[in-house]
C-alpha cells in the first residue's frame, strides 16, 4: 500500500493557506474554507492510500476548487491565492485521472 504523499501535501497546502489568509488579512472565510477543503482533501488522500482506485473524494474536492478559484482568478486577475490554488487543483485532477488509467 503506497501512501499518497502528493495528496496529503496538497491537503496540507490548502489548510496552511487558509491559516495564512486568516493571519495576514483576518479572513475568517479563508480560514474556514482552507481548513474544510484541507480536511476533505486529506480524507481523500487517505482513501487513495487505502485503495488507489478510490479517487472520488479527492477528485470532487479538486474539481470544486478548480471551478471556484478559477472563477475568482478570472475576476480578480490575481495569481495569489486564486490562480495558484486553481492551477494546483487542476494538476491534482490530471494526476487523479491518470491514476485511474
Amino acid at each position: 500500500m503506497a501512501i499518497d504523499w502528493i495528496g496529503f501535501a496538497y491537503a496540507a497546502l490548502l489548510a496552511v493557506g487558509g491559516v495564512v489568509g486568516y493571519t495576514r488579512k483576518g479572513s475568517k472565510i479563508s480560514l474556514a474554507a482552507g481548513l474544510t477543503f484541507g480536511s476533505v482533501s486529506g480524507y481523500g488522500a487517505y482513501c487513495v492510500t487505502r485503495d488507489p482506485r478510490n479517487v472520488k473524494i479527492s477528485l470532487f474536492t479538486a474539481f470544486l476548487l478548480t471551478i471556484i478559484m478559477g472563477m475568482r482568478f478570472k475576476r480578480s486577475k490575481k495569481l495569489m491565492p486564486a490562480g495558484l490554488v486553481a492551477c494546483l487543483s487542476l494538476l491534482m485532477i490530471l494526476r487523479l485521472v491518470f491514476m485511474l488509467l
